[in-house]
């Protein structure tokens, strides 16, 4: 039924999924009752628990066990002996409608189905061919882009010029001149990081990493100081493909100096929409791409903030998946994601702080020192 009335560029509706939800419980508390012979209070702290994981945002995990508790001890009170199947089934159904009542607020969304790359500006339709995205990506992406692929550009920005992020939030003639410098030739400087982890993300971090990012060579953020110090390699590869000398791809690559394993992998462009400037930024991923698109903003003194944080349209995190043959997009908006970056001088010295937000969390705050390079730009 709901797929019937399911319209294009939507998810099915809620009340089809929380059913689904307890179809695919009842199961699964069944075969837990079958083994462990276990009662309502366990199965159903198990199964809000399990509920609780789906939803991944914190808040969710943390109410999952605890809603599953109360609702085990209910149904004990009522039937100290009911079946398994159904205590698991009623516990999700309960779980999901007070979900879906307390955090209204929907973190992830379907945004377009078979869309084209012109359809979707602020995403970067540059996905990875293969499973492994790592330091080698935009040399992999010149053979099938074609053009002249330069590696670690002598004197490369991540984006070509400031003046084409004007807006009404930003005037680039009011940034410092080093700033300006850092982002039109980002390769005359040297980058340390201290990263700033929250202390109840770092657990889930740390699975994330060996899990994910490591075999998939990308978003490998340094998990404290003593990894930092490794030291951080940072380069731009550009691939020109109409050769007039100026590049229309910008990779910027950041990898540990001591092993050049990938710490980040992003694709950078820029583009216009209604008289303001855009940063968007793709992280390739294999088949897909996972896209920030980032409003500029001007700071005190000279500096400049890149931020997702906004009421407009476009500013925001995507994750699209791409058609291999055909290159149509299927978009979704990841809303519980957040980030904001500034760029700023300190006593005569380049600095930056980036932060990061899950579901409305702090979770992680990287602090950038920036050297310039012996010699460079002088």
């Amino acid at each position: 039924m709901a797929r019937r009335r399911q319209r294009p560029n939507e998810i099915p509706a809620l009340w089809s999924r929380i059913v689904a939800s307890a179809a695919m419980a009842a199961p699964v508390g069944w075969a837990a009752g079958r083994v462990s012979g276990a009662g309502p209070l366990p199965v159903a702290t198990g199964a809000g628990a399990v509920a609780g994981l789906m939803g991944f945002r914190p808040q969710k995990v943390a109410l999952g066990p605890v809603f599953g508790a109360a609702t085990g001890r209910l149904l004990a009170r009522i039937d100290p002996d009911m079946p398994p199947a159904i205590v698991a089934a009623t516990t999700v159904t309960a779980y999901r409608i007070v979900s879906a009542a307390v955090f209204r607020d929907a973190q992830l969304s379907l945004l377009a189905e078979g869309a084209r790359a012109q359809d979707l500006p602020f995403i970067v339709p540059l996905e990875s061919r293969t499973r492994y995205v790592g330091t080698d990506y935009v040399r992999a992406l010149a053979g099938v882009l074609g053009g002249t692929y330069e590696r670690d550009s002598a004197d490369a920005g991540i984006v070509a010029s400031l003046d084409e992020l004007a807006g009404p939030e930003f005037d680039p003639t009011t940034v410092d001149p080093a700033v300006r410098e850092f982002y039109e030739h980002t390769t005359r400087f040297r980058l340390d990081i201290v990263p700033e982890w929250r202390q109840w993300v770092r657990p889930g971090y740390l699975l994330y990493r060996t899990v994910v990012a490591r075999p998939l060579g990308q978003a490998n953020v340094p998990m404290n100081q003593r990894e930092a110090l490794r030291g951080v390699h940072s380069r731009i590869d550009t691939i020109d493909r109409d050769g007039d000398g100026v590049a229309d791809v910008r990779g910027w690559i950041r990898s540990f100096a001591d092993t050049e394993a990938p710490i980040y992998v992003g694709i950078y462009t820029t583009y216009r929409h209604e008289d303001r400037g855009y940063v968007s930024v793709g992280f390739p991923l294999p088949s897909a791409t996972f896209t920030a698109t980032l409003l500029p903003r001007g700071r005190p003194g000279g500096g400049l903030i890149l931020s997702s944080k906004s009421d407009l349209a476009h500013p925001g995190h995507y994750l699209a998946y791409i058609d291999p043959t055909t290159r149509d997009m299927t978009a979704l908006a990841v809303k519980g994601f957040a980030e904001e970056l500034h760029v700023h001088t300190e006593g005569g010295a380049l600095r930056a702080e980036h932060a990061f937000w899950v579901f409305g969390l702090p979770f992680l705050v990287l602090h950038y020192r920036i050297r310039r390079k012996a010699g460079a730009g002088t």
